[in-house]
């Protein structure tokens, strides 16, 4: 279980790949084939990133579309975490057994 709030990964973006490639937004996005403005909410953390895009920057920047999509999962996960009560949920099994 994360024990921290993993950063969006909009930020992981602009911090590992942005910034240090000296690239801007507009640059990334003309280049991935996207409008600037939706480049801008993932880097801003407005937005998540489908397997759509981790396919475009995965391609952009020589990852794997897993890598983008994991980020994203974990953010989303911890986010859930923090919000879901589980107290409220009914479990239907009671032995150790879990369907997969």
């Amino acid at each position: 279980m994360l024990q921290f709030n993993p950063p969006h990964p909009g930020e992981g973006l602009k911090s590992d790949y942005l910034v240090p490639l000296d690239l801007t937004i507009t640059d990334v996005a003309d280049g991935i084939g996207i409008a600037r403005k939706n480049l801008s909410a993932i880097v801003n953390g407005h937005s998540g990133i489908s397997s759509e895009m981790a396919l475009r920057l995965a391609e952009a920047f020589n990852t794997t579309p897993e890598l983008w999509l994991n980020l994203q999962a974990n953010f989303d996960l911890w986010q859930a975490r923090q919000s879901v009560t589980k107290r409220k949920i009914k479990r239907f099994y009671t032995s150790g057994y879990q369907v997969a």
